[in-house]
């Protein structure tokens, strides 16, 4: 199973996109997807961006991950 993540690029610097992902600054190959642009968002898999995808999807998707993170935190055995 694969899982990729969205994020907005935020800078683009040859083939490579600056991307924020959740907090995160990443960085991932966009060579074989030459059209993007700074200000969409992307998924990206093992380090390249593999689809666009649109805002409101992309919003979707990230909401559902802060809220599997927030159910794994309350869930997590307490540190001894």
């Amino acid at each position: 199973m694969c899982l990729a993540i969205p994020a907005k690029i935020i800078k683009i610097e040859n083939r490579t996109a600056i991307s924020d992902m959740m907090g995160n600054e990443v960085r991932a190959d966009i060579s074989v997807m030459p059209d993007v642009k700074v200000g969409d968002y992307i998924l990206i898999h093992a380090g390249f961006a593999i689809q666009r995808i649109d805002e409101r999807d992309a919003q979707e998707t990230l909401t559902l991950f802060q809220q599997m993170f927030e159910k794994q935190e309350t869930n997590a055995a307490p540190n001894l």
